[in-house]
């Protein structure tokens, strides 16, 4: 603060350039980051980043059934759900510090909550 009570504009926007740094180093290790998830007790597995990009996909053998494609399109869905409810979480836990730095997390574009 500066006589008078006014914050001091400099160290406002230096630290306002540090969080930008930091909320972006947070997103590039999100992006480098992956989490999975599962269905059908593990019969089909998904890897996503942090930033919700599917990666990989894996498929039991005992999975699929050609006379049931259904329950196999179910299953994926499943397990691409859960890794990307994984990958949410991962979000919250590296940018949800950032954010309440921010002013609190809820209305800042782009983060997701």
């Amino acid at each position: 603060m500066i006589p008078g009570g006014q914050p001091n504009m400099q160290q406002l926007l230096q630290q306002a350039q540090k969080m930008q740094q930091d909320l972006q180093q947070a997103q590039e290790e999100l992006a480098n980051t992956e989490v999975d998830g599962q269905a059908g007790g593990g019969l089909v597995k998904a890897t996503v980043t942090g930033a919700g990009e599917l990666r990989a996909l894996k498929i039991d053998p005992k999975a699929v059934d050609p006379e049931d494609t259904e329950t196999l399109a179910d299953l994926i869905v499943a397990a691409v759900q859960a890794a990307n409810e994984n990958a949410q979480t991962l979000q919250q836990q590296k940018l949800g510090p950032l954010a309440q730095g921010l002013g609190g997390g809820s209305g800042i574009p782009g983060l997701p909550f």
